[in-house]
């Protein structure tokens, strides 16, 4: 009796063995004809029993299964990823089996795959469907984890999408990795242009300089992206009304980088939109000691004193980055902004002056601090457009104020700038 059963048991298995072969085998016709649908059934008659087979099945189910989901590209999100993991097993099964039959085959659909990944996620950023896109460089970065940077671009472009969510989880998952994000860049000038320029390679710079049409090679490196990373997550987290959270993130990374200016910027940031702007001075403080030459960082903390409401403030970090860098536009043409923002308060006065002898002198006084606030903002417009002469707003700007004041010649020469300008447009 005993004998019957495990003889009746050896037909069974053996059965099932051959359905499984099978139903793997019609899975492989119905591919190389590229019937997917028809695949994708064969594969799912044959996976109830497929752990009870040995490791070669095992391995060249999982690798069929994963040619089927993916569809030669037409898989949905869902089946892609599940056809990533498939040939991922394949690979683990003959690695630990020592026989590698499918594994060279499975590397280089695995290489066509990252390359369609990264081609259709481009196309997506390209055309501005930036959820398509992050979902692709995400796909990339699942097929090739090496390649910490495309889980970076995921998580930056869902930020452009603003589905803060996924943003979130990508961005806490480069946080947990350490991800830094440096890389390496190699530069030389151009010869002809006296312009530097950046090459792909440093192979490729050098080959540049041997024929002579580039100097002064240079090899620098970018700026770590961790402050970055942690910088949005703590403002995600403060979008979402979580400011707890959003401030551990930022004390956890500025422990860990003391000295990293961009994350005292950035904690500034989040103090500021989180309204306690006591830290906000005192943060402010402790950047311009660290490092009060840099005229960028003038001008990033006259940004921030301005959203702050802190106008003076604003007034004396620009006037200090345009003293260490007089080239500086972005913050000669701020300084012009800050001091206009004060127009406004002068004309709800004056507009709200009757017409009596005493409101009539009033209204003049208030029209003449107007106008001096019109003649300080001046060299600042006019050293921005000599700065940036394709300026349109500085343009219009001037013109308006030439106007105000009376300087009709230099009204006019600004009218006939704008009028070329937009012309050109």
């Amino acid at each position: 009796m005993k004998k019957q059963v495990v003889f009746a048991l050896a037909v069974l298995l053996g059965s099932f063995s051959f359905a499984q072969k099978s139903e793997i085998k019609d899975a492989e016709k119905a591919i190389k004809s590229g019937n997917y649908a028809d695949a994708k059934a064969s594969v799912n008659a044959a996976e109830p029993m497929i752990a009870s087979a040995d490791e070669k099945m095992q391995a060249q189910f999982y690798f069929v299964k994963g040619q089927a989901l993916y569809a030669g590209g037409k898989g949905s999100e869902e089946e892609i990823n599940m056809a990533i993991e498939s040939l991922d097993k394949a690979v683990a099964l003959e690695k630990q089996s020592g026989k590698k039959k499918y594994s060279d085959e499975i590397q280089e659909m695995k290489v066509t795959m990252l390359n369609s990944f990264l081609t259709g996620a481009n196309e997506a950023l390209q055309a501005k469907k930036y959820m398509k896109s992050s979902a692709g460089f995400n796909r990339a970065y699942r097929m090739s984890p090496k390649d910490t940077l495309y889980l970076y671009y995921a998580a930056s472009t869902a930020v452009t999408a603003q589905d803060y969510d996924t943003s979130l989880k990508y961005y806490n998952e480069l946080r947990d990795l350490g991800y830094e994000g440096i890389e390496s860049q190699y530069t030389a000038i151009n010869k002809e242009t006296n312009e530097e320029e950046d090459f792909p390679s440093k192979q490729m710079r050098d080959i540049s300089v041997k024929a002579g049409t580039h100097i002064s090679p240079k090899d620098t490196k970018t700026e770590p992206k961790s402050a970055e990373i942690v910088k949005n997550i703590a403002l995600i987290y403060l979008s979402q009304g979580d400011d707890e959270k959003a401030l551990e993130a930022m004390a956890e990374a500025r422990e860990k980088n003391p000295d990293d200016f961009n994350l005292l910027i950035s904690e500034a940031n989040v103090q500021l939109k989180m309204g306690n702007k006591d830290r906000f001075k005192e943060l402010m403080q402790e950047a311009t000691s660290k490092d009060p030459n840099n005229p960028e960082l003038q001008f990033n903390l006259g940004v921030l004193a301005a959203e702050a409401g802190e106008t003076d403030q604003a007034k004396k970090y620009y006037k200090k980055a345009i003293e260490l860098d007089p080239s500086y536009a972005d913050a000669q043409n701020n300084m012009a902004v800050l001091i206009l923002s004060e127009e406004a308060p002068l004309i709800e006065k004056m507009n709200a002056l009757g017409s009596s002898a005493a409101d009539n002198k009033k209204y003049d006084e208030l029209k003449e601090q107007r106008t001096q606030l019109y003649m300080t903002a001046i060299p600042y417009l006019e050293t921005t457009l000599k700065l940036k002469p394709n300026d349109v707003q500085a343009a219009k700007t001037l013109m308006q104020i030439y106007s105000a004041t009376s300087q009709t010649e230099k009204f006019k020469e600004m009218q006939a700038k704008v009028e070329a300008m937009e012309g050109g447009n």
